[in-house]
């Protein structure tokens, strides 16, 4: 038997398996925060689903490598919700110029 692993460590293509058994589908992409180690949840592509569907955190059980363990039945991955891209976490602000240009293009009436 294979030791568990961190949710750090989890990557793409990884099988997910429910508590019954049974599989359910393929990892499509790992939502938290590396940086905090906080993980919110994983995205799954499945032949069962139109679309990628999302697997809260709370509901994940064990992590093995090459293998995620799901703490809900086949039946109640059913009423799994599409998984939508979480929003940005950082916001990128555009440069300022140098405080000499500035106050030279300031002084000659532009802005």
């Amino acid at each position: 038997m294979t030791d568990p692993v961190s949710w750090l460590q989890i990557e793409k293509g990884w099988s997910v398996v429910t508590a019954d058994g049974s599989g359910l589908g393929a990892i499509f992409e790992i939502t938290g925060d590396e940086n905090a180690d906080i993980f919110d949840g994983l995205a799954i592509k499945s032949k069962r689903f139109a679309a990628a569907q999302y697997v809260p955190a709370e509901q994940v059980g064990e992590i093995v490598p090459g293998e995620v363990r799901l703490k809900i039945t086949s039946a109640e991955a059913a009423a799994l919700q599409p998984f939508t891209e979480p929003p940005p976490q950082e916001q990128i602000l555009p440069e300022k110029a140098p405080l000499g240009p500035r106050v030279s293009n300031w002084l000659r009436g532009k802005r």
